[in-house]
């Protein structure tokens, strides 16, 4: 029986014979394969899920703080990487206006309730791409690379209780792939674990595919739209400040500051400096459904987790299922289902940074759905826009946002750099997808306004943090204040439209 004591978990998770396990992961590939042959992967009932990730910080000073494991069970979510995070996973809807609805309504009331809670704590949670401003009396630097040695384990102080966080960085394999390190425009800072992702927050829209050997098809066409998507949402252009280099200046900083360093962090943490293409990373196209198993399974085993099995019917590939826990790719496909009549094949997207408000994040849910709804259907051309370009538009985008050179092909079949046409060709699409699914124009034109307004703007999160600090700057702070100061201006404006308003009204409203 596996022990309470984490040290005892992590070595009951190094003990797992790799060779043994990856054998496992390939025998539960073959059942997967056989299932989709025999269509039990086809759910033609379009479904939506949704993820939401959020950190802790002081109501009063906006320092991180951490999250009692008991409030985090009260509040039913579910603790990820950092004893600052809390996550919430919504229920499955239906891809309908309805469903939408639920959505929403879902995360607003279990949100509102959490925060009711968490003020009693003294604590707010805070929808972000990154936080800035460490625990009070502690630096960003400690905070992240804080270990313990427990009879031989590496243990991260600041990380959940989760073995299979903390054997990344005990496992021989692990410890050659993962490259627990930050490495971003003047910020080089190493650790001993993997505890440097706890700086960073996201949101993941997950989209059903109806027919599950139809799953290549919309994978291309999500890998197309990932780089403008991205662009629209990048949150996290900069690092706490004591992470920055002590000989770099803040002009420096700000001029080479990425929008998007969240997508940087991910990939620098867990991907080695050399010799593997990397465990995160924007992944290629496939050609078909059973190449998809395949990669997950023969993908870089970082930790061979014990696996454990009950009744659910996607626990006839349990062992497959662990090993996609770790196939880190920012758009990647998901096999599951509890029944056999609920089995689906799903495409999760996950390059977007947590957003300022909930709206913000439901218009990329519906935007996203709603591309994945219309673009197989009427055929859109940018289906021939070279892989190549797709991922040079992701990496522009994480690093530039809406100023990044983003090709796009529109419905006309011209390619174009012009970010109004990309943006109206795209957004239209997705309203037109979110109609295909029974919105009226008006429901459908309020998911995308959000998203709209920021193409209007050409402001995304990110850049209106960075004109805070530059502006801030400008007037004599030092750099560390002036993020300080945009940060906790941050979690003012969403104090006041968390729940109720959108990024766009911070734009109209002055804060601009």
């Amino acid at each position: 029986m596996p022990s309470d004591d984490l040290a005892s978990r992590v070595e009951d998770a190094l003990a797992v014979d790799t060779a043994a396990f990856q054998e496992r992961v390939r025998e539960d590939a073959a059942v997967i394969k056989e299932e989709l042959r025999e269509g039990t992967f086809d759910n033609p009932q379009a479904i939506v899920g949704f993820e939401y990730e959020f950190y802790a910080v002081n109501d009063e000073t906006t320092a991180l703080m951490r999250v009692p494991r008991r409030l985090l069970e009260f509040i039913g979510f579910e603790k990820e990487l950092g004893l600052h995070n809390a996550e919430m996973s919504t229920s499955p809807q239906p891809f309908n206006a309805h469903g939408l609805r639920a959505q929403e309504s879902e995360v607003l009331a279990r949100l509102e309730t959490a925060q009711e809670c968490a003020s009693a704590e003294g604590m707010r949670l805070v929808s972000d791409g990154m936080w800035t401003i460490p625990p009070e009396g502690e630096t960003a630097t400690g905070y992240l690379t804080d270990s313990v040695e427990d009879r031989g384990v590496r243990v991260a102080t600041n990380m959940s209780d989760s073995a299979r966080y903390h054997a990344m960085a005990n496992a021989e394999e692990g410890a050659a792939q993962a490259g627990m390190r930050l490495d971003a425009p003047h910020v080089d800072l190493a650790a001993d674990t993997v505890m440097p992702e706890s700086l960073i927050t996201s949101i993941q829209p997950h989209y059903q595919v109806p027919h599950a050997a139809d799953l290549p098809e919309y994978f291309k066409y999500a890998l197309r739209i990932a780089g403008p998507l991205l662009a629209l949402g990048v949150n996290s252009p900069f690092f706490p400040p004591d992470c920055y280099d002590d000989d770099v200046d803040a002009k420096t900083i700000l001029d080479d500051a990425w929008m998007g360093h969240r997508i940087g962090v991910f990939e620098t943490v867990l991907n080695a400096e050399t010799g593997t293409t990397g465990k995160v990373r924007f992944p290629r196209d496939v050609d078909s459904v059973e190449q998809s198993v395949d990669r997950i399974a023969e993908d870089d085993t970082f930790v061979p987790m014990p696996v454990e099995s009950s009744n659910r019917f996607d626990d006839k590939f349990a062992a497959f299922r662990m090993k996609h826990g770790t196939y880190w790719r920012w758009v990647r496909p998901v096999f599951g289902g509890p029944t056999r009549s609920s089995a689906n094949a799903r495409i999760e997207f996950r390059p977007i940074a947590g957003q300022p408000t909930v709206r913000d994040g439901i218009a990329f849910q519906a935007v996203f759905a709603g591309l994945m709804e219309a673009l197989p259907k009427v055929e859109h051309p940018v289906l021939d826009l070279d892989w190549s370009v797709a991922r040079d538009n992701f990496y522009g985008a994480m690093r530039d946002g809406l100023a990044a050179d983003t090709v796009w092909i529109t419905n006309d079949g011209q390619h174009t750099r012009d970010l109004a046409r990309t943006y109206e060709d795209l957004l239209a699409h997705a309203e037109e997808g979110l109609q295909m699914r029974g919105l009226d124009e008006d429901e459908a034109a309020r998911y995308t306004h959000p998203l709209k307004a920021r193409v209007r703007r050409r402001m995304t999160p990110a850049r209106w943090k960075h004109e805070r600090v530059a502006a801030a700057v400008d007037d004599g702070a030092s750099f560390a204040a002036a993020v300080e100061d945009a940060q906790r201006s941050y979690v003012d404006a969403q104090r006041e439209t968390l729940l109720s308003a959108s990024f766009a009204e911070w734009l109209q409203g002055g804060r601009q």
